[in-house]
């Protein structure tokens, strides 16, 4: 068997997501699980580069993990032969530049979301990525989470009938900071720093109605700054200039109507963080991260509203649970082993820049829906 290394950059590993989800959950487990295995046999291999600004918590993490290979210069790292390809977890405001360092270096790039700050440089950034005929991804991991891979498979199979509606809920309580701390960054809260919940999380709403259900053509969003003031890293108050919670109404192909509430500001009484429950004329479903209920027409009980009386049914144990009928891994390892065969094998990899600039327009076009109060039409975006 032959075992082709594969060095890859990963920038912002020193933070939650870079280090969590795509240093250990993703590509050490890919190594600890033998590596990616292509069609040809050879088994892609990734050698991580750790990049940051902390040469103290990159040294601690690579002797942690038994890696050598880190640096704080960006620069030399793309310089390296052996380095095919980039991957950008930093926050937004620092994206952009990088990126284009990695195109002009000829690396193939993988990136978190969002792509840019804007439509126009996320656009920007996929042309000069083709320009350069450097193959593009960007990370759109809920569409590998086990309750949603389930909620597709029903879509898949028709289960639905004609789809009338999705209805989603998103959110958790996140501390101010002052009696606990919160758990999210301090820079989340701050527009000014690249922060705020229709930024962060449209992006992927983008993805998950367009892959699942079909194109979003308009929104109508309504956003607000609840906690008008937080407490940081450092135990100092300051204002919260960015969007905490968002109301979003989107208009899809087929007449769907899909309603998003996203909120850091919100306490859960729901199984999971996100839930979105589709109605059809033929069935419904409920999906979360890992769990998926479904109800069909011919099982639909009929329930009459008497407001008199006290409800006697049980409706959460009139639905089934779908099961797995498969092993479900974590969906960034999956998602980066299909970028690895991607770059490696050439096989299909439809999650590229310009999805990424899709799912930044729609961030784009329900802050302008909230900011002037007004239902905004979706353009279609061309390379």
């Amino acid at each position: 068997m032959t075992r082709r290394s594969i060095g890859i950059i990963v920038n912002g590993v020193t933070g939650r997501m870079g280090y969590r989800q795509h240093l250990v959950r993703s590509l050490l487990a890919i190594r600890a699980s033998g590596g990616v295995t292509l069609a040809d046999g050879t088994t892609a291999w990734p050698e991580p580069v750790l990049v940051g600004r902390n040469e103290t918590k990159l040294r601690e993490i690579a002797e942690r993990h038994g890696l050598t290979e880190w640096t704080t210069d960006l620069t030399s790292a793309l310089a390296r032969d052996d380095v095919e390809i980039y991957f950008d977890a930093q926050v937004t405001q620092q994206r952009e530049k990088a990126i284009r360092q990695a195109i002009e270096a000829g690396k193939h790039i993988y990136t978190e979301k969002p792509l840019a700050e804007d439509t126009a440089a996320a656009l920007d950034l996929a042309r000069a990525a083709d320009a350069a005929g450097v193959r593009t991804g960007v990370v759109q991991d809920k569409l590998f989470l086990p309750g949603l891979r389930k909620l597709k498979r029903l879509v898949d199979g028709g289960f639905f009938g004609r789809i009338l509606s999705v209805r989603g809920e998103f959110g958790y309580w996140v501390f101010e900071g002052d009696w606990q701390p919160a758990q999210r960054p301090s820079w989340n809260y701050r527009a000014e720093d690249g922060g705020g919940i229709v930024v962060d999380m449209f992006p992927h709403w983008h993805y998950v109605l367009e892959e699942l259900f079909g194109r979003v053509r308009a929104v109508s969003c309504v956003t607000a700054t609840h906690i008008p003031e937080r407490v940081d890293e450092a135990g100092q108050a300051y204002p919260a200039t960015a969007d905490d919670a968002a109301y979003a109404v989107f208009e899809l192909d087929g007449g769907i109507i899909a309603q998003i509430n996203s909120s850091w500001n919100v306490r859960v009484y729901r199984d999971e963080l996100v839930e979105f429950q589709v109605d059809g004329t033929e069935g419904s479903a409920v999906a979360g991260l890992r769990n998926c209920r479904a109800q069909h027409r011919a099982v639909t009980p009929k329930p009459v509203w008497n407001p008199d009386l006290p409800a006697t049914e049980d409706f959460r144990a009139q639905w089934a649970e779908v099961p797995d009928n498969e092993e479900f891994d974590n969906g960034f390892k999956v998602q980066w082993e299909a970028f690895l065969r991607h770059v490696v094998a050439g096989e299909p990899f439809r999650w590229d820049f310009m999805a990424g600039a899709r799912g930044v327009q729609l961030a784009e076009v329900g802050l302008r829906s909230a900011r002037e109060g007004v239902r905004v039409e979706v353009p279609e975006l061309r390379s």
